[in-house]
């Protein structure tokens, strides 16, 4: 039996087999995958060599940032107490719009708390990875960067150029090799993903 294109709520779209998997907008019941939503039927291959199984609609529901999401955002302000960036995706889905969040100084990092200085931790432009703390105050989500894999993943110099990491307090030019000051994140492979954005 073929699996349709088009489904709707309660449609049986495949038999389960080894290396098929649910996703987005179906479930799994007496070993079959259904639609849980009307939509056209996507399947894509995962990065451990499973079929995933989707049903998608036309016009997608904007996500919200949640407490204790991952989020990607660009820092767009900093001061001696915070630092104010635009939250771009959450997880790895790219927003439509952009969500304001705030890192205050005390939520840089777990240890050491007093003797963070904003401006050794975050530039204008940086792109950083975050994790959602709660809503804060003027509908802006209060993020933190106190976990090792969290932090700056991508900084530009003061050449212009795309610095590296040494360490987890510095990156490189590596046009002039000048230093400069960064709460780093230990970026994790199978979270690095290119996007044009």
């Amino acid at each position: 039996m073929s699996a349709p294109r088009i489904c709707v709520p309660g449609q049986r779209i495949c038999h389960i087999e080894n290396g098929t998997t649910a996703g987005n907008g179906t479930y799994q019941r007496n070993g079959f995958i259904y639609s849980s939503i009307a939509g056209y039927l996507k399947t894509d291959k995962t990065d451990d060599g499973q079929v995933l199984i989707e049903v998608k609609r036309d016009i997608e529901q904007n996500v919200v940032p949640s407490v204790d999401a991952v989020v990607t955002a660009r820092v767009t302000n900093v001061n001696p107490r915070f630092c104010k960036c635009l939250i771009l995706s959450v997880g790895k889905i790219g927003l439509r719009e952009p969500f304001r969040g705030q890192i205050r100084k005390e939520d840089v990092r777990a240890t050491e708390k007093d003797k963070v200085e904003m401006y050794k931790s975050f530039r204008p432009g940086d792109i950083i990875v975050a994790r959602v703390l709660s809503l804060g105050d003027a509908h802006s989500y209060l993020l933190t960067t106190a976990e090792n894999e969290l932090g700056v993943v991508m900084a530009t110099s003061e050449a212009g150029a795309n610095m590296d990491p040494i360490s987890w307090c510095e990156m490189k030019c590596p046009k002039t090799l000048a230093i400069e000051h960064r709460k780093v994140a230990k970026v994790q492979p199978k979270y690095i993903q290119h996007t044009d954005t």
